[in-house]
Formats: C-alpha cells, structure tokens, sequence
C-alpha cells in the first residue's frame, strides 16, 4: 500500500490527490484536521502544498506555479508586446494564516515591482530609528486585488490604479 493510500482515510481525502500533495511536497510538516501542512519545492509553508481542487473541473488539480517569478516575467512582457504598456505582474493565491482564521492572497510571483519597501534604518515621527520594518508590498497589493476579483466571481485578474510601486524585479517568495 502506498503512502497516500494509507493518508487517504485518516486525512478524508483521495488517495490520488495525497500522492500529487506528496509531489509537491519538499517536506511534510504536519498532518491534522483532513490537512497536510507541506513545504513546497518553491519554499511555501502551505495546506496541501498548494494543491487545490477549487476554480478547477471536477477531476482535476490546480498546482502553484513552478517558478511563479518566471511567470510574472512573461506575462509582464506579452502583454508589453501585445500593448505597449509598462505594467508591473503579480502572481498570487490564497493562503492560511498561522494560528488565525480567514485567508488572504499573498504573491507568488513578481514582475516589474520592488516587493518589498524596507524602512529599516529610517526615522519615525517620533525619531526612532526602524529596525524590523520591511513592508511586504506585494503581498499587500495581492490580498487588496483579491477584494476586486472576488473568489467567486470568476475574475482573474484586475488592474491596480494610483499605486505608486517602486519598479524592481524582487521576487514573489
């Protein structure tokens, strides 16, 4: 019997999704509650790593991206191509929040953006110099999109207007 043969009944799941989970996986790092907290080959700490079976035709998987930066990039340039416009990309999913309830989307993948803006060394108003503070913008602008795209509303993508984004090419994870 294979290992997710074996997962299948104590996880309520199908064996057959287990072993695509198990693919994905670089390493377990719980199981509980009909869930496998995995760690990705791209580094993600995420139920089922990733794997889902929702926004997809029965009998099918959705996988995340195998180099979700890559991605962004081509995106980022076809629809250069195709309509001149400098665009910054963002690849995102919904993700569990640790010892929270409720979902956000983060970003997996980034193009033509600084992900992140470091105010580390700057002085607040008050004239504390920031030691820790790093602001995940690319996450931030993923969970604001997912408002406007609604997880039902079959919109996969939207245009974000009036941000001002550091142009870079960091990446996603």
């Amino acid at each position: 019997v294979s290992l997710a043969a074996s997962l299948g009944g104590p996880l309520n799941k199908d064996p057959r999704a287990i072993e695509v989970v198990l693919r994905e996986s670089r390493r377990i790092v719980r199981m509980d509650s009909g869930l496998i907290i995995a760690e990705t080959h791209q580094g993600y700490v995420c139920a089922n790593a990733g794997v889902d079976s929702s926004n997809v035709p029965a009998g099918f998987l959705c996988l995340l991206p195998v180099d979700p930066d890559a991605s962004a990039a081509r995106l980022r340039e076809e629809i250069r191509a195709s309509s001149g416009a400098e665009i910054s990309v963002i690849i995102s999913d919904t993700f569990g929040r640790p010892w929270r309830e409720g979902l956000t989307n983060v970003a997996l993948g980034v193009a033509g953006l600084a992900p992140l803006q470091d105010y580390r060394g700057q002085r607040d108003e008050h004239g504390h110099t920031l030691t820790a503070t790093v602001i995940a913008t690319a996450d931030e602008l993923a969970a604001a999109a997912e408002l406007l795209m609604g997880k039902m509303a079959r919109r996969p993508a939207v245009v974000v207007r009036g941000f001002a984004a550091a142009a870079g090419e960091g990446k996603g994870a």
